[in-house]
Order: structure tokens, then sequence, then C-alpha cells
């Protein structure tokens, strides 16, 4: 019998020369003069240190940046406001703090429908709009699409096998979308194109890999840079200039102070990133750059944009214009607010706060800590004993923002799936505020957990899955209210086949009152998977309300209950909420297979794909359709490419070996079944090893 069918619940270039003859070298000084009558590019490189860009003094080769910052004013001391993607690109695109727009956070948290943000001022003024999204931190159900025409997101889902590495979206998809739609513009436009490759893991082309063998976070970086070449170039044609903005989200620790990626602290490794204005005018020719030392923020940056298009002035914004600082090479001293929240709010650590002003940075901890930029640039020396007076002047000027705990995620926002834990967040829900944290909380004390956490990882994907157990094991008695552990925990256990202490891991977990909605959701997709479909929905339909995790996993187990017309409703809200999800069309594409409506079921199918081809379940569930309605080399075909993304994909190679067999193709089916009895849980397969053993002998 053909397996198929699988409910899946989770959300989970150029040469570097070319084209730089294009760019016109008429030596003007660079103004940022006001114009109405152009375009506005705003490209932000996740997880990019200032530091790394040869534009910085950095040691990847950046050409294509370098001859942008020679072009315009790159300002060497900006600073963003969090180190995480969401919350850090929400004040950059509304101009406002943390704590003013809402967002704290990766993990549950939604942009207010009513916050003006840099498209929705744009669009006001008559700009067309388009967003081109490389991660999925920014995936439109988190809110950031307000205001644009075009938000392409369409980032690689998986499925409910994958907890630990996802498929990225190139830059080289990310600006070829992007061209492709300035292209067709006739008037003004406005584009985000946020990119993403220099996120862990690095993982750059094979040509930069080689150029940097033992620095893959560069050859990342210098890729990227590469890829973001063919649309500078042809910024450079257009009769219309172009105002250029170049920014980061945040830096990368690389494992300094003990951090191996971000989000735990925020050192200058992570906050401080790169900030260049530039003007590509292809009538005018180019500008002289300058390099301005001048405090910025990335607050300024809306107010920046709203000034160089002679648009009026919101004096509620929390930044200021930087053209003065550009006409004036120089501008007085702008203190930033700066905080880490993640570690906080999923895992109970104490919140990080912080200001920096006139080049002292101020970090307020159970352990607080106070640095000299200047003498002191990668914060070595605490200077809190022997300046407690400065460090008193610092926290009052901190007070003076807006310090109250942050607002809990709430259930009627949209949550973090498995993919944000896949690229290395913290997830869950938050934990409980506390009206005193102690030096035991301070995530100085406590980042050896974050390490094992990502040891843990990298032992799972190296295919060691009993070490990896270990470690999170080793987690969870350090600190039994690390949530992300009994995920992690419980994912290697299912994994390998041993679905009822998957169960016990989580049940442990809410009884040591870790009550995250992530190890609810978990839980209860575990729960409808081994036959407990009542008790998962019980478990699940409180949660769901517009996180569409939860509604695909409560969907899936209204299905293994028979509730075949709840299910189909819970799927529905699923698309309401996000049309582009590709797995709530596979879900309805599985549920009317069930219901014997091939046809419907095909069409639901192949719209999941044109969404995301990279579906693997719902090219095994396709090929079922197409098998049993004869077309079983079109279905060998599905199975086979359902196998490449994901080698886990059981019932693709089930479906494979028996097929090929029937058709008489022993040799390939051969491959399939070896790997098929090598693989799968027996668990969850044992009878059917035990047949495909049978067959391949």
């Amino acid at each position: 019998m053909i397996r198929g069918g699988r409910w899946w619940a989770l959300a989970v270039v150029a040469a570097v020369a070319a084209g730089i003859g294009l760019w016109r070298a008429r030596e003007r000084p660079f103004r940022l003069d006001q114009r109405a009558d152009r375009n506005v590019l705003l490209v932000t490189i996740d997880t990019l240190r200032a530091d790394v860009l040869s534009a910085y003094g950095g040691r990847a080769a950046t050409p294509h940046l370098d001859r942008l910052a020679s072009r315009g004013a790159r300002f060497t001391f900006a600073h963003a406001h969090a180190v995480v993607t969401l919350p850090s690109h929400t004040s950059l695109l509304t101009g406002s703090y943390p704590y003013q727009h809402g967002v704290r956070d990766n993990n549950g948290y939604r942009v207010r429908r009513e916050q003006a943000t840099l498209a929705t001022r744009l669009k006001a003024l008559g700009f067309a709009s388009g967003a081109f999204v490389g991660g999925f931190p920014l995936d439109q159900r988190f809110g950031l699409n307000a205001g644009f025409d075009v938000y392409d997101d369409r980032i690689g889902e998986t499925g409910s096998t994958v907890d630990f590495a996802l498929p990225e979206r190139r830059a080289d998809t990310v600006v070829s979308a992007a061209l492709a739609w300035a292209r067709t513009q006739p008037t003004k436009w406005f584009a985000w194109v946020h990119v993403f490759d220099p996120h862990a893991p690095y993982q750059a082309p094979d040509e930069y890999a080689r150029r940097y063998p033992n620095d893959p976070y560069a050859a990342e970086v210098a890729w990227t840079d590469a890829a973001l070449a063919p649309l500078f170039d042809w910024l450079a044609g257009l009769s219309r200039p172009t105002l250029v903005i170049v920014t980061s989200d945040h830096g990368e620790s690389l494992g300094e102070h003990g951090e191996l990626t971000h989000g735990i602290f925020a050192y200058e490794s992570t906050l401080r990133v790169p900030l260049m204005v530039a003007e590509i005018d292809g009538a005018n020719g180019d500008r002289a750059g300058l390099t301005i030392d001048t405090p910025v923020r990335h607050v300024d940056v809306v107010p920046t944009v709203l000034d160089a298009v002679a648009a009026a002035a919101d004096q509620q914004l929390a930044g200021r214009s930087l053209r003065s600082i550009v006409v004036n090479r120089d501008g007085d001293d702008r203190p930033s607010y700066f905080e880490a929240m993640t570690a906080n709010l999923s895992r109970g650590w104490a919140p990080l706060r912080g200001v920096i002003a006139a080049r002292d940075k101020y970090i307020d901890l159970p352990i607080p800590e106070l640095y000299a930029l200047d003498a002191d640039p990668r914060e070595e020396r605490d200077q809190t004993p022997t300046r407690r007076d400065r460090a008193d002047v610092l926290l009052n000027t901190l007070r003076g923002f807006n310090v109250a705990p942050p607002a809990l995620p709430g259930e009627e926002t949209s949550a973090v799936r498995d993919r944000l834990r896949a690229l290395g967040y913290v997830g869950g829900s938050a934990a409980a505020p506390r009206d005193h944290y102690r030096e035991a909380d301070d995530p100085k004390r406590l980042i050896d957990i974050d390490a094992l956490l990502h040891r843990a990882g990298d032992l799972y994907q190296r295919g060691q899955p009993r070490e990896a157990a270990g470690l999170f094991q080793q987690a969870i008695a350090r600190r039994p209210d690390t949530a992300d552990a009994y995920r992690y925990l419980a994912f290697v256990y299912w994994q390998t086949g041993r679905p009822d202490e998957a169960i016990r891991t989580l049940e442990t977990a809410l009884k040591n009152g870790v009550s995250h909605r992530d190890v609810r959701v978990k839980l209860g997709i575990y729960l409808a998977d081994t036959g407990h479909a009542d008790r998962a929905i019980g478990l699940l339909d409180g949660l769901a309300g517009d996180d569409i995790e939860a509604l695909n996993a409560l969907g899936i187990a209204y299905g293994q209950a028979g509730r075949a017309a709840d299910a189909a409703r819970i799927f529905e809200r699923a698309l309401e909420i996000d049309p582009t999800n590709g797995l709530a069309w596979q879900n309805i594409g599985t549920l009317q297979l069930r219901a014997g409506d091939r046809s419907t079921a095909e069409s639901s199918l192949r719209r999941a794909l044109s969404i995301d081809d990279s579906l693997p379940g719902a090219h095994t569930t396709l090929g079922v359709v197409l098998a049993q309605t004869n077309r079983k080399a079109e279905a060998i075909e599905e199975w086979k490419r359902a196998v490449a993304l994901d080698p886990s994909e059981f019932d693709a190679l089930y479906n494979l070996t028996v097929t090929l067999i029937e058709l008489g193709r022993g040799g390939e089916a051969r491959e399939y079944g070896e790997q098929y009895v090598a693989t799968a849980p027996p668990a969850f397969y044992r009878a059917d090893i035990t047949r495909i053993q049978t067959l391949i002998r």
C-alpha cells in the first residue's frame, strides 16, 4: 500500500568586479539634498558586523559596498536598539524604540496594525512600495508588511521533522525578485531589500567558501556583497536618482564574551552596525564620500528618509534626521537606548537594558557594566568599580527612557515557529516577570547554558543524537526552567523513535512550571501523532488564536480524531491569516485525499508547491495522488524530490521502494529500500521495515 497523506504542523550572482565601471565618477562632495522625486532603497543585511566590511577596515572583501560608502556618508559609530531581527527591524522601519513599538523579541510579538512605518508614510506620499525578505523572522505574519504593495517573503517552509536546520533564501534570489519588481515601476518607488546570508549557519557558495577557508562568516559577507551588485549597477542606469541606505539589524558575537551568535548580550559585536547613506544618480554622476564619526542610531533612519524626500517632519519620532550631520560633517551627541530581552522573556534570566552616551556605555544588569568605548572598543575593562559616579549618571539617563517590564507576548499574537529555533533564536512564551533579579540570573553567569544548547544542536546535526540529548539534559539540570532545552530534548527523542520519552519530557516541563506555549504546542503535535487526538485538542484549542503553528497542529488533531469539517475550518483560518502558508494548503490537500477527493487534493497540493516548492510532505502526498490515478512515473519523481529535500521523508522512501519494485526497477528500489531500513525509526515503522527488508532481498 502506498504511504502518504501525512500531516505537517509547522511553518518552519554577479562576479565581484562586474558592473563597477557603470558607476560614474564625477567627484562632487556628497550632500543629502531634499528631493521629492527620487526613489528610496533600504538594504538591511542580517547579522552583519560593521568591523567585517572592508569599508570599515574588516577582513571580508566587499567592493560594491565599499564603492557605495566612497560615494556617500559612512557612519562609523551607529547602533541598533535590539540584537534580534524582528525588534531591530521594527525600530528601523518605525523610527521608535522597542518599548514604544512593543516588539521585544522574535517570539510571540507582532507589529501593531495601526503602527506607522516608513512604508505607510511613503505610500501616502505617492511612492510605490515593495519589500523583498530573505529571513523568516520578518515573515509578513509578524506585521511589518503594512504599507507595502508587494511583500515578497517566499522563504522555504519545512515540516515537523525539522528543528535544527532550515533552508535559507539566498541573497541573489532576493535581489532578483527586487529587481524584477523595480523594473516595472513607472513612478518613484520605495524598496526594502533584506538579505539573510550572514546569519548562522555560515554556508556561502563554494567559490566564496574557498576564498575564506577558515572564516565562513567572512565568506558569507563577501558573497552577500557580490549578490547586491546587480541591484546597485542597475540603479546607476536610471534617470531618477535613488537614495540608498544600507545597514544591518545587529551583528554577530562569533564567540566574544562567550556568546557564539547573538541575542543574549548587547556588546558592540552585536549592537554596533554599519550605516551608509548615499545617492546613486545615473544622470548626474556620483559624489565624493564622507566618513562621519558622530553617534547615530537606527531610530534616525525614518526621519532621514522623510527629510530627504522633502516630507514634513514628524516631531513624535524618537530619532532625528541625519541630513544636517551630512551637510555639516558633524553633529551633537545622540544618546541611544538598547536592550536584549530574549533570554528574559524565554528563560527567565535578568532583562538587559542599557544606554550609550558620549561614547560611554552602561549595561544595566544585576552585575552592572560600564565601558569607555573610545579606549576600550572590545569592552574588556569594566569601569563600574572605578567610575561609580559616571555609572550613576548613565543609570539616570537610562531611566529617562521607559524601563518598565515588557508586555508579555499574548495569545492573540503570532509566535515564532520551530523555524526560529533552527536559526539559533531562543523560543518560547514569556517566563513570569519578577520584581527582583539576582546575580545568579545575570546572563553573564548563565551564558554557559546557551553554549551547551548550541553544542547540542551541532552534535545532533552531525548525527550524534545520544550525545546531544546528554547536553540538553545537562542544561535542564543546570537551570530547570530552560524551556528550549526540554523542547530540543523531546525533539531528539522523537526523531530517534522514542515517542514516549518525548512526550514524557514535555509533560515534565509542564510539571516543573514551564508553561510556554511552544512546549504545549509541541506536546499537542506529539499526542496527535501517537493516537491521542482528544488530549491534543484539549491542549491546543485554547492556544490557537492567530498562531499559525498552533492552528496547523489543532487542525491535524481534529483530522486524526475524524472531525474533518473542524480540521478544514482550522486550516482555512490559517490561510486567512497568512495566504502564503504552503503548509496549510498541504494539510488541506491531505484532508481531501483522506476523504477520497483526489482531484481537489491534487489542486491543493500543487497550490502548496506553487507557494513553496521545498515542502517535502507536499511532494510525498502529491506523489500518492499521482500513483492512485495511474501516473506512477510522475509519482516517482515527486517522491524523489521529497527525499532529496528531506532524507527522513520515510513515507516517500517506502513508496519509492514498493513502486520501483512493482515496475521492475529493482536496482533503484534496493537503494531507497536500504536507506529506509537504515534510517526509519522502528518505534513508528517496525512492520513496514520488516516488509521492505523482505522485498529488497
